[in-house]
């Protein structure tokens, strides 16, 4: 779930940097591609082991069905950890869709300002594939986090197994919506399929 929060936000940024032009989209060459991907997962890495050193801990998510962060401890210990990813791993990536995503719109907005007829239809574009982007974003991972955060700080048993499970799947599920959204809404992309 991290590398696939992580990887959006990298995606984003860098997506931004090519429409702008701060960096040229070489289709040849593939090691900024390789250097995203390997960063996205060492930094998911670094934000999933601590607990299996001590900070915080794994357990079962739910019914018992997934395994998770253990949201359900009260100690400082697995408290700062949840804000901590709370923060690092929620927070930090979405910051950096909204910004990357809205700089680019600003962006096409200023080319469709010079050319009229095409920069406005492909503003339009971007824009429908960004909202779909970031809403599904929060829609599969605020109502996790959400039941994350009452969990771990909230009165004891408040949230049941069966309340978490419906935003368990949605957090998970993530991974399969992303591609459909950028396939579908990305014109590049579909004129390859």
């Amino acid at each position: 779930g991290i590398v696939s929060l992580i990887s959006l936000a990298v995606l984003s940024y860098e997506r931004y940097c090519t429409m702008t032009g701060m960096t040229e989209a070489d289709t040849t060459n593939y090691r900024k591609t390789w250097t995203g991907i390997v960063l996205s997962w060492m930094y998911s890495l670094v934000w999933t082991a601590p607990p299996l050193f001590g900070w915080s801990s794994y357990g079962p998510e739910g019914p018992g069905t997934t395994c998770s962060v253990n949201w359900h401890s009260k100690d400082i210990n697995n408290a700062s950890y949840i804000i901590c990813l709370f923060i690092f791993c929620l927070v930090i990536p979405f910051v950096i869709i909204v910004y990357s995503y809205g700089k680019l719109l600003c962006a096409i907005r200023q080319v469709s300002g010079i050319s009229k007829g095409t920069g406005r239809t492909r503003e339009q574009r971007v824009l429908i594939m960004v909202l779909v982007m970031v809403i599904c974003f929060l829609l599969c991972w605020l109502p996790y986090a959400t039941v994350a955060l009452i969990a771990t700080f909230g009165k004891p048993g408040l949230i049941t197994p069966a309340a978490s499970i419906i935003p368990s799947i949605l957090a998970k599920s993530s991974t399969v919506y992303n591609p459909i959204i950028y396939v579908f809404l990305n014109k590049q992309v579909s004129k390859m399929l």
